[in-house]
């Protein structure tokens, strides 16, 4: 493509990171496949829909099939990038019309010609990838049609929020105190006699794995019975790859399962495993969203606003929305490194998915209690950055504005004119000392995090939405107006802070609206 033809995809650039290392360009003749977005076939229409399920109340959602007829892809769109494929000697792989994508495949040389970008090796995090400079150019043809490309550039992308319990923590804790999932549901009043039956929870995952006899055992020590069904979905190639090592993915992953799981043993659950890249994150999330069976949606891996291209988030925050017109809700963790989100910049950051407007952003707590009567004895916000050890992420976004849902709340001014989204809007017990009592890879193993609050809250509306649908109520789908509509239904947390932000009455930075009562926020919302 000549410069002169090109559009640039806005929001499409992207930088080589100063540590990266030039290996040099990637071999020509090497074969990649990218997945590209397009507009909406109704932008107007969805808009309207969606502001129509965002009001608190019952609501009529849409099927995923539905969804694609009335907001998914226009047919002429696929067909017009399918004919620039083929005009540039790229395969079409195949399209989907709900998630409103087309997958390409093709060497690499035929790639950079077709979208004006050049593609080198770079060593960079113990890795070799694939690194492209500045923007994605397209045909001006296309340049209300293709909203983004991922693909081209296969660097990591997210990372992981659960931290294990470290021997030396434990040591220097008074008394740690640890949780299993059915004991936080209990001191929490998740309510009773619901197991989630009827719900799928979709499970993102960009890397490890699970073993399906961990799964059983740890199911049976807990006494679950039977247990959920669990089910792997391969994405963009990936697949349920246990890696053995406890500390990386392998961790996440069966955090995840295991406490979802515990809290709604009666949902389905679907574990989408997807490669750690822009375009493996997104497609993950995108086939969970039009996947007719999934309800319910928990992420636990996430960066800093900061480190996702606008395309990116753009394109992530438009499939969050589509979620709430077909009666999905998304959970995201809100991270594990403070008000900074772990940038070195002196800067505060908030983590993203957990700061799109249509995710319910899921902070952390340290929780001390009584098991035996079911009795919280002391709830603060999640800091142990004194002993390198974590804090919950939360702050106000860059990218987003203040959504009309918190306009009622005190949240700080943002640090950009275009931000102003506060986070998180919820929390629960996130630090590893009070952690959550789990199995992975064999080995009982104490595990804090935002990663545990994202999956609590999804076996929590698990229940609620069960329960809902025996009152002939409908799904909370997108729930944040009815969570800040009814925030005496969550316990305050007033003490402590994650850096830059304090703790207080009402909504704050850190906790948002507190740690959940279910039985009170399952009355809240009409059950």
């Amino acid at each position: 493509m000549k410069d002169s033809e090109g559009f640039p995809i806005p929001g499409s650039e992207r930088q080589v990171p100063s540590n990266a290392e030039l290996i040099g360009p990637c071999p020509a003749d090497t074969q990649i496949e990218i997945t590209i977005y397009l507009r909406p076939k109704d932008p107007s229409g969805l808009q309207e829909y969606s502001q129509q399920t965002a009001q608190p109340g019952s609501h009529s959602y849409l099927t995923p099939q539905q969804f694609a007829h009335k907001f998914g892809a226009d047919l002429a769109d696929v067909d017009a990038v399918t004919n620039f494929a083929r005009n540039h000697q790229l395969q079409v792989l195949g399209h989907d019309l709900g998630r409103r994508s087309v997958t390409l495949s093709g060497p690499v040389s035929r790639m950079s010609a077709a979208f004006g970008v050049n593609l080198q090796h770079y060593r960079l995090a113990g890795g070799v990838y694939r690194l492209r400079q500045g923007s994605i150019q397209i045909p001006a043809s296309f340049a209300n049609i293709i909203t983004a490309v991922f693909g081209l550039d296969n660097r990591p992308q997210a990372r992981t929020h659960f931290r294990l319990l470290t021997k030396q923590a434990a040591a220097r804790a008074v008394a740690p105190q640890t949780y299993s999932p059915l004991q936080l549901a209990n001191l929490y009043n998740f309510p009773t006699g619901f197991t989630g039956q009827g719900e799928t929870i979709g499970i993102i995952e960009l890397g490890g794995g699970y073993n399906q006899s961990d799964i059983n055992n740890y199911f049976q020590q807990l006494g679950v019975n039977p247990p959920p069904q669990v089910t792997a979905v391969s994405v963009d190639g990936a697949t349920n790859s246990p890696t053995g090592d406890s500390s990386g993915p392998d961790g996440e992953v069966e955090l995840d399962i295991e406490v979802a799981g515990s809290i709604a043993p009666g949902a389905g659950i679907k574990v989408f495993f997807a490669p750690n890249t822009d375009q493996g994150f997104i497609d993950a999330v995108t086939t969970a969203v039009n996947d007719s069976a999934v309800t319910l949606i928990s992420i636990s891996w996430g960066g800093p606003e900061s480190t996702f291209t606008s395309q990116s988030i753009t394109t992530f925050n438009q499939a969050f929305q589509d979620a709430g017109t077909m009666g999905k809700t998304v959970f995201a963790a809100a991270g594990d490194s403070g008000s900074s989100d772990g940038q070195s910049d002196g800067v505060n950051h908030v983590d993203f998915p957990a700061a799109s407007p249509y995710v319910v952003g899921c902070g952390g707590t340290t929780l001390e209690a009584n098991v035996p009567t079911d009795t919280i004895t002391s709830e603060v916000v999640w800091n142990e950055t004194a002993s390198n050890e974590g804090a919950t992420g939360g702050g106000v976004s860059d990218y987003f504005p203040k959504p009309s849902y918190q306009n009622s709340v005190n949240v700080p001014p943002p640090a950009q004119p275009g931000g102003g989204r506060g986070v998180p809007d919820v929390a629960a017990d996130a630090d590893p000392v009070t952690g959550y009592q789990v199995l992975i890879d064999g080995s009982s193993s104490t595990v804090g995090g935002t990663s545990a609050v994202a999956p609590l809250y999804a076996g929590l509306f698990a229940r609620i939405n069960q329960a809902l649908l025996q009152k002939a109520k409908s799904r909370v789908g997108f729930v944040n107006p009815a969570l800040y509509q009814n925030a005496s239904a969550f316990r305050d947390i007033v003490s402590g802070n994650n850096g830059s932000f304090n703790a207080g009455p009402g909504w704050d930075p850190t906790t948002g609206l507190g740690s959940p009562d279910g039985a009170k926020i399952l009355s809240a919302l009409g059950g």
